[in-house]
């Protein structure tokens, strides 16, 4: 097995693939395209899971359960009410800020952070 040197082509096992006729260019530019992918499955997967929060929060308490949370009271309000009213505004800023906080990190993870 010959290896890369130089610019020279040649063939490598990396990580079990077998790169074969690639400059290190070419290489690096491949691994950084994988890498731009793996970040936006993961940006999607927490928007996914983030937005379904809200759903359920917003339709699901507010429009679905709003007869069943209406048994409860909190401060002289039904809670199927109040998740109709203000409920599902306040959960959507919270996310907002969970997803901040998880986007910096994960940027942090692969290298996209500012500072």
């Amino acid at each position: 097995m010959s290896e890369s040197l130089g610019g020279m082509t040649g063939e490598r096992n990396v990580g079990g693939w077998v790169l074969a006729g690639l400059t290190p260019k070419d290489e690096i530019s491949i691994f950084m395209e994988n890498r731009a992918q793996e970040y936006w499955k993961r940006n999607l997967r927490l928007l996914f899971i983030l937005l379904s929060i809200w759903f359920v929060v917003s339709y699901g308490f507010g429009i679905l359960l709003v007869d069943w949370l209406d048994t409860i009271r909190i401060g002289g309000f039904k809670l199927g009410f109040w998740f109709a009213q203000q409920g599902s505004q306040y959960v959507f800023v919270i996310l907002i800020f969970v997803y901040v906080f998880k986007m910096n990190k994960l940027d942090k993870e692969f290298g996209f952070h500012e500072g």
